[in-house]
């Protein structure tokens, strides 16, 4: 058994032993993805005998990430424009009633101090050098490093041969907010404590807002259009010139159904149900403004008394009327031109010899006026509650600033984590035309494996983890044509849809459904069991409830997206397989043993099996991450490629005393030591321990 040395930011040094691995390795190392992925590369080579007496050449490699720091200031940079966004669009709402307006207050003052906190923040990250891809588990508490993951590496295991296998790891601190601690709990009580509050507006999608500030912007056009050329039509009829009359007519026809289809928006509709049940009125005035004699309920909203229950054929009322009031307006000039005859429709008959076309005209004109001007009053009151509505829910509804900044905060980290992820399981994926079919039919699967105690501040940092993974539900990655090669432009740009440039080759050769932009969806899935000695304080005398509710509710999602799978592609390789995985992760979690780390290793088993990205964290990846690496390589190594079970243990101490999560350690404290006491090795399960000497 041997093991050498590499730094691969140092070609110079590279050892002999490098030059017999595969061609794979190069030719992966060397694709522009992984380079703009992957910087300051440690690697290990390794000898290993198998069952047969034959040797087996191992590389190990770990790396740092552009991506811990370039992709939360990305972030940051878009939540900044967001909120200054909302903040412009809750000031352009008018004048409001006094609740309404005591909302809009509540919406900025919060966007702006997110704003203020979030614009600071990006100021110290700008300062940094560019070159910054590193944040240690010492500066995890710093506040300006919020978004940022803590020690964020790939952990990648090539095994020679043939095929040249890969395996990655994700490792990274658990994403957590240190900076304001665990006092009061994690994300997930503290979202709790707000849910109440939940119950004091309705929730509106971003989409749906973003369709209420389109209709508020066409009816500011639309409304003085229409009036406009009414008016121009008024005039025009004085010459009694029936080309110039058709003319405007024709235009303000256009116009008027342009209206009526904007405002027929079933939003509009719906808007106006909520707001009666919301806030139990009756009439809605236009924007909410007060008018001195209608009388209001107690949200500020106006309402009649004379009508008790809401009337749910008002609103088609009020767009039909402008369309009779233009069917009116087109008659009569017709009848004025004499196209057609005198119509029962009119109360009154005039003759155009006796009565100017004018005249005739303007009681009409008039009436569309008021009838535009109803419906606009309607719609607008409608959109304007949609958009304040989901600005509140955006942003108050989700508790104080600090909860939702401490939301972004861990999102961040999960986000940067799963994103490098997904880009070296992409690279690795390119040539395999079924796994780009996984990628466009069911998305990708995302295993966080979690060793935090359910003790002390670790159950926060547990709360923190299990929302700012759930959070990763709304993204989607959008494959898209690099510009160059050059690694800025191969460098993901981030929203709600993560867009992942390829090299032109690369590209050209993706699924059509893919190059045309389908959106690929996550499914992240974290089981988490606490490994240390709080953790068996936690067993013996506290709570790992929160354990076990996590870990059996992601079993049922990873349940779903293997049936999803297993549906869209029944041939797949091994999938098969995986139903019978499936029932022993199961049974690993109605074990209820203590520190039962089966549970992770039955749900690595899947997402191996199914193509997914492996992810692992503990405090702050160093310690108990370190443990786990080196076991799930070492078993990895015995399961398929037949490493000699008589020399398990030796490769296991090799790994730990030599392997790069001893460079991990070293990086991060400056020691070469592992942080674990005499005392805490005995609680741990039997395969985590170091070897000796390798520990405080």
């Amino acid at each position: 058994m041997e093991g050498e040395t590499q730094e691969e930011d140092r070609p110079s040094q590279r050892l002999g032993l490098c030059d017999s691995l595969h061609t794979s390795v190069h030719d992966q190392e060397n694709s522009p993805t992984v380079r703009a992925v992957l910087c300051s590369r440690v690697c290990r080579v390794y000898r290993f005998q198998t069952n047969d007496q034959r040797w087996l050449l191992v590389r190990e490699q770990m790396s740092e990430t552009p991506l811990s720091f370039s992709l939360p200031k990305k972030l940051i940079r878009m939540l900044i424009h967001e909120l200054t966004n909302r903040s412009q669009e809750v000031k352009e709402l008018g004048d409001l009633s006094p609740h309404w307006d005591e909302l809009r207050l509540d919406v900025l003052d919060h966007c702006n101090d997110l704003l203020r906190c979030y614009q600071e923040t990006l100021i110290e990250l700008d300062k940094l050098s560019a070159s910054s891809c590193f944040k240690s588990s010492t500066s995890k508490s710093e506040q300006h490093l919020q978004f940022i993951p803590t020690n964020l590496h790939t952990q990648r295991m090539e095994v020679t041969g043939p095929d040249g296998v890969w395996y990655d790891v994700i490792t990274f601190g658990a994403p957590a907010d240190h900076h304001q601690a665990f006092k009061h709990g994690g994300l997930r009580r503290l979202l709790c404590k707000h849910t109440k509050h939940q119950d004091s507006f309705v929730s509106y999608s971003r989409d749906e807002s973003f369709r209420a500030r389109e209709l508020l912007d066409s009816l500011a056009q639309l409304q003085p259009l229409i009036f406009g050329l009414a008016e121009e039509l008024l005039s025009i009829s004085l010459e009694m010139s029936p080309a110039r009359l058709k003319q405007i007519l024709d235009s303000l026809v256009y116009q008027t159904e342009q209206f009526v289809h904007a405002v027929k928006d079933e939003l509009v509709r719906s808007a106006r149900q909520e707001i009666h049940n919301h806030c139990n009125i009756r009439q809605l005035h236009a924007n909410g403004f007060l008018c001195d004699n209608m009388p209001t309920n107690q949200n500020g909203l106006q309402y009649s008394k004379e009508e008790e229950e809401y009337d749910e054929e008002e609103w088609d009322r009020a767009w039909a009327n402008v369309t009779k009031s233009i069917n009116c307006i087109v008659v009569m000039v017709d009848r004025l031109q004499g196209k057609e005859a005198p119509s029962p429709l009119f109360s009154i008959v005039l003759s155009a010899s006796s009565t100017s076309w004018q005249e005739q005209l303007l009681p009409l004109v008039v009436t569309l006026r008021d009838c535009v001007r109803e419906a606009v009053e309607k719609a607008r009151a409608s959109m304007t509650f949609v958009v304040l509505q989901e600005a509140v829910a955006a942003s108050v509804g989700q508790g104080p600033a600090n909860v939702l900044q401490r939301r972004h905060a861990v999102f961040s980290q999960a986000l940067s984590a799963v994103v490098c992820g997904f880009m070296l399981k992409l690279q690795a994926g390119l040539e395999d035309p079924e796994f780009l079919q996984q990628l466009h039919k069911v998305g990708v699967l995302a295993q966080f494996e979690g060793l935090l105690s359910t003790y002390g501040e670790e159950i926060g940092m547990l709360e923190d983890m299990e929302v700012g993974v759930a959070d990763l539900r709304k993204v989607r990655f959008n494959l898209v044509e690099a510009k160059t090669e050059q690694v800025d432009d191969l460098l993901p740009t981030n929203g709600v849809v993560i867009n992942v440039p390829l090299p032109s080759e690369s590209f050209a050769s993706l699924p059509s459904e893919l190059k045309d932009g389908c959106l690929i969806p996550i499914c992240p899935v974290l089981f988490n069991i606490g490994i240390n000695q709080q953790q068996s304080f936690a067993e013996r005398f506290g709570d790992s409830s929160l354990q076990e509710k996590v870990n059996q509710q992601n079993c049922e999602c990873l349940k779903t997206y293997c049936q999803t799978l297993q549906q869209a592609l029944p041939d797949m390789a091994g999938i098969q397989s995986v139903p019978d995985m499936l029932l022993s992760l199961d049974r690993s979690l109605e074990a209820k043993k203590r520190k039962n780390v089966e549970v992770l290793w039955n749900a690595a088993m899947v997402c191996r099996k199914v193509n997914g990205i492996r992810l692992t964290s503990c405090k702050s990846a160093k310690d108990r991450t370190g443990m786990s690496v080196t076991l799930e390589q070492c078993v990895l190594l015995r399961e398929r490629h037949a490493l000699s079970q008589q020399h398990f243990g030796r490769a296991l101490d090799t790994m730990r005393r030599y392997g790069c999560r001893m460079e991990n350690v070293q990086k991060n404290i400056g020691n070469r030591k592992f942080a674990f006491s005499a005392v805490q090795l005995l609680t741990f399960p039997k395969l985590y321990r170091p070897p000796d000497g390798s520990y405080g």
